[in-house]
Order: C-alpha cells, then sequence, then structure tokens
C-alpha cells in the first residue's frame, strides 16, 4: 500500500492560500506569491503523536510564517528587556518574551509533524509583521525613548498581524493540532495588545 505523501512547503514565501483570507489583506503586495497547489495529506502522526486531521497548504501556510514571525519577535524582546526605558516595559518584554519562546516549543514540533523543514522559508521577505534584520538593526542602534519608541512600533505590528494570521487558520485550516495553537496565539496576543496599552508612555510612543 502507498504511504500517504508528506505536506509538502509551499512555494516561498508560501502564503498563497492565506491570501486569499480578508484577514492578510495587504500581504499580496509584499510578498508576490504564487498560486497555491492541491492540498496534499500530512503524514501519518507518531506514536507519541495525537491523531489530527490531515493538513492543507493553510495550515502549512501559517506555521511555516508563525515560526520565524515569533523567532524574530523574541530577538527584539531580549533587548528590550534589557534596554527599555522603564521598569514595568522590561518586565513586559521579558515576559513576552517567555512566552513567545514557549509557543516556539510548540510550533517548530507541529513543523515536523507535517513533514515541513524548520528553515526560515521567508528570510529576505518584507511581510508585514515580521521582525526584520533591519529592524534589529535599528534598534540596537536606538537609546533612550528613540528604542522604546521602536520597541512598541515594532511590536504592537507583530502582535497585530500575528493575531490576523492566526485567526485565518482558526476558520479555514484543517489541523485540529495547528488550529487549537492558533486559537492559543490569538488569545495571547489579544492580551498582550492590551497591557502593551496601557503601559507608562505608550501612548505617547504611539502616538
Amino acid at each position: 500500500m502507498n504511504r500517504p505523501t508528506p505536506a509538502r512547503p509551499l512555494p516561498a514565501p508560501l502564503l498563497s492560500s492565506l491570501l486569499v483570507l480578508p484577514a492578510l489583506l495587504g500581504l499580496t503586495a509584499t510578498a508576490g506569491c504564487s498560486p497555491a497547489p492541491a492540498p496534499v495529506p500530512a503524514p501519518p502522526p507518531a506514536a507519541s503523536a495525537p491523531a489530527t486531521t490531515v493538513g492543507t497548504p493553510t495550515d502549512a501556510a501559517w506555521v511555516q510564517l508563525m515560526t520565524p514571525m515569533n523567532e524574530k519577535a523574541v530577538a527584539l524582546l531580549a533587548l528590550a528587556a534589557e534596554r527599555a526605558t522603564t521598569p514595568p516595559l522590561r518586565a513586559f518584554a521579558a515576559r513576552l518574551r517567555s512566552t513567545q519562546e514557549a509557543e516556539l516549543g510548540r510550533l517548530r514540533p507541529l513543523l515536523a509533524r507535517m513533514g515541513l523543514p524548520g528553515t526560515d522559508v521567508h528570510a529576505g521577505h518584507d511581510m508585514p509583521g515580521m521582525v526584520t534584520e533591519k529592524d534589529l538593526a535599528a534598534a540596537r542602534a536606538a537609546e533612550g525613548a528613540a528604542f522604546d519608541r521602536l520597541f512598541l512600533s515594532q511590536l504592537r505590528d507583530h502582535l497585530r498581524h500575528s493575531a490576523q494570521v492566526s485567526r485565518s487558520e482558526i476558520t479555514s485550516g484543517a489541523r485540529a493540532d495547528a488550529k487549537e495553537l492558533a486559537a492559543a496565539l490569538v488569545t495571547a496576543r489579544e492580551a498582550a495588545l492590551t497591557e502593551l496599552a496601557g503601559l507608562p508612555g505608550a501612548a505617547r510612543a504611539l502616538g
């Protein structure tokens, strides 16, 4: 009997199936995506993994976007935990860094269960909500209030767009484990955005 073909990565930056969803308005102009392939069944779960529904290109696109989004955000949060000008902002960055590192502890195994590579397929692409190497370089060069403004602006964009993309996965994805994780991410992003808005000086910094 033939074994099911593992879900394969979408053409870079593999957002074609998600781009048709209203939650991802604006990505087409920056990503230049190729048409999505037909849905491919995910590989059978390992004996230790819970059973899930088969994956679709939407599931693959979501997890292959969310993983590098979190990785780059963690790098920015690590800077802010040390360099933000106020104790509340540093504490917020440290807590959120821990939260997003814990999410990576679920995103990376999901990539493996779907038979997808762990490499950043979006490297070099200017994706909404993605902290870029240029952003990180600017953050390292900034000091004082200028650093706070840059950090808060970049983080707000990351939280908003990653929540948007995750809502699309909840609506249009097929894998139970991916949809469950997407729902958890949305809840975490909404809580973080609320906390960010209440930080001292955030309203002034963000305008």
